[in-house]
């Protein structure tokens, strides 16, 4: 795992969406197609901005949630919402997890079916909580046993879990760890310091953002102040 501190957030949005880009583009050479997954939340808003403004042919490429609360994109909480927000700027392709009048366990099995074809991902970008949890991966979560095995036969899961206040669906190991690169976004000396905190825990249930580290092949994290 290779740990990169940037000077701020600006530097940090403007690097990473750089690097997302350029994983893209050797998709798009190499595949004439790209899938990449991204994260809710607050800090990723500078990034994905940032990113809209690359230079990709997003004609070809797919956007996904690494994970998605089970609410509609009207809901301010919709990891959907911000992201098409966020990326306004550019023309992207977005693959919706929430869907009307089905349940989370019947979305998961149409989106793995779904995203099978596009795995392995060119590029992953995770946040991580100061639970050290990462996409819906939480430490007590219902699912999380399954969602977490190397050799789980699905890209997605639903989960429940005490910290989180709805049901969610979540890209499993597999989807995060095989993806040709993953990239963590980090901000706030908390998140460093779970950050310590989940690289000395050997224990998935406790730390899954240390086990999908653990799985993957070359990893970033990307931390500023």
């Amino acid at each position: 795992m290779d740990l990169i501190v940037h000077e701020d957030r600006v530097e940090q949005a403007k690097a990473l969406a750089i690097s997302v880009a350029a994983d893209i583009n050797v998709a798009l050479a190499a595949e004439g197609r790209a899938a990449i997954a991204v994260p809710g939340g607050s800090t990723p808003k500078a990034f994905l901005a940032a990113l809209a403004a690359a230079p990709v042919d997003w004609s070809a490429v797919t956007v996904m949630a690494t994970d998605e609360r089970w609410a509609p994109p009207t809901d301010e909480r919709s990891n959907e919402r911000m992201i098409r927000a966020a990326m306004a700027a550019a023309p992207i392709r977005f693959l919706p997890f929430w869907a009307a009048e089905t349940t989370p366990m019947e979305a998961s099995r149409a989106l793995s079916d779904r995203l099978a074809p596009l795995a392995p991902f060119a590029s992953v970008v995770m946040g991580m909580g100061a639970d050290m949890h990462c996409a819906s991966l939480f430490p007590g979560g219902d699912g999380l046993e399954a969602a977490m095995a190397p050799s789980c036969e699905t890209l997605v899961l639903p989960m429940t879990a005490p910290g989180a206040p709805e049901p969610r669906v979540t890209l499993t190991m597999p989807a995060l760890a095989g993806a040709d690169a993953l990239r963590i976004i980090i901000s706030g000396e908390d998140k460093r310091e779970a950050l310590d905190r989940a690289l000395a825990e050997r224990d998935p249930a406790v730390a899954p953002v240390s086990a999908v580290i653990r799985n993957a092949g070359a990893v970033e994290v990307h931390w500023a102040p």
